[in-house]
């Protein structure tokens, strides 16, 4: 013990080893009271809006229910945005440089277009780093297991209940609510601009799949129309002549009625094309069969007729691509977007009408995702994958 007390209290060099020691607890004290100054600080709201571009989403957030409401209870930047654990916030704090890089060297959210014009980017950047830490800001002040469901809406309660279930993780569903929803639109419309670019190219592939909706006619001179061919639809070339194909359609339609609308599948409402009257009743009968209980029939039809060599795709794939692309960014702009293949094909039909109302698309891009979700759908060769 004398040796080490000697130890302890001889100079090292100039200052004795206790006295180093002493430098060092005040040091490292004050290193971790301005460490822990510095993460208060930089965790206030007056901080984090200290950037004039940073401006736009507090004026968002003062419009919100988490700025202010009838409890009285506050949300503010650091609440949301950064996680709880101590590694969480430290690897948020190293993230923040690039925002600071952004801000003052690129300056690419520098004026209001610029950041309207990256505010998808920024959003989606956000809600990726919520979904990797649980939404941990939104559960430091909600948790499932705290919901009076009875002080919910009806359709409120169903959801947070199926939510519970599965411990989803809240921005799955809660997106916007404390700032303006970017316009999703813009990524799955750039990509349908480029298959439309692709697809002006005639198709020399004898296997080809519609991109949109294409009128046929009866024959190559394009005159008298013998029905339209729906988006994402297979046919066969059988003949070219100028720009003009020669296609067989093959599809299935029920014996009883005027059958002019062809199915993907037997007994499914998944369309491939519609025709008209006279030239639904030449199609060539290739197979008959049965369907469900009421013993319905369903023939297995061959159409042909002629369609401009435009709007055609030698694969399906870019199609799915773009209407996955469609279906996340329009689906998960209100809640979760379901897997496409919780429902069964006739099951979309119904989902996605009720989503419409709520959803910016023309009529091409419904009938093109509904194709999408059917036929990747529960009872698909690609929905039993899910």
């Amino acid at each position: 013990m004398k040796n080490l007390w000697r130890f302890l209290t001889s100079p090292s060099g100039k200052y004795s080893v206790i006295g180093l020691l002493t430098a060092g607890i005040i040091f490292g004290v004050a290193l971790v009271f301005t460490g822990h100054q510095t993460m208060q600080y930089t965790g206030t709201e007056e901080f984090c809006t200290g950037c004039h571009t940073m401006q736009q989403p507090l004026v968002e957030l003062k419009k919100s229910i988490h700025y202010q409401n009838a409890s009285g209870v506050r949300a503010t930047c650091v609440d949301c945005h950064m996680p709880t654990d101590f590694v969480g916030q430290m690897k948020r704090k190293m993230q923040a440089t690039n925002d600071v890089y952004q801000h003052y060297i690129t300056k690419k959210i520098d004026t209001p277009e610029l950041y309207e014009e990256n505010r998808l980017e920024m959003a989606q950047n956000v809600w990726a780093r919520m979904e990797e830490n649980d939404s941990s800001g939104c559960r430091g002040c909600h948790s499932y297991e705290a919901m009076d469901h009875s002080k919910q809406s009806t359709k409120a309660a169903k959801r947070m209940k199926e939510a519970a279930a599965t411990d989803q993780t809240c921005i799955s569903c809660h997106k916007g609510i404390a700032h303006t929803m970017p316009d999703t639109s813009g990524g799955f419309r750039k990509s349908y601009t480029s298959l439309v670019k692709d697809a002006t190219q005639p198709a020399k592939a004898e296997t080809l799949y519609s991109l949109t909706e294409i009128k046929l006619f009866k024959k190559a001179d394009g005159k008298k129309e013998a029905g339209k061919l729906l988006p994402a639809t297979e046919v066969k070339v059988l003949e070219r002549k100028g720009d003009m194909l020669l296609i067989e359609i093959q599809g299935w339609k029920q014996k009883k009625g005027r059958g002019r609308v062809l199915n993907q599948e037997a007994g499914k409402r998944i369309y491939s094309a519609t025709l008209k009257g006279s030239f639904a009743r030449k199609v060539e009968v290739l197979e008959t069969t049965t369907i469900g209980d009421q013993k319905k029939e369903w023939q297995k039809v061959s159409a042909k007729a002629w369609a401009k060599n435009t709007n055609f795709l030698t694969s399906i794939e870019p199609i799915w691509s773009y209407t996955d692309e469609l279906y996340q960014a329009t689906c998960t702009q209100c809640h979760g977007a379901p897997d496409i293949g919780h429902f069964n094909s006739t099951e979309w039909i119904a989902q996605l009408k009720g989503m419409m109302s709520f959803a910016d698309l023309d009529k091409r891009e419904e009938r093109t995702l509904l194709k999408y979700l059917q036929n990747h759908a529960a009872d698909s060769k690609a929905g039993s994958k899910h």
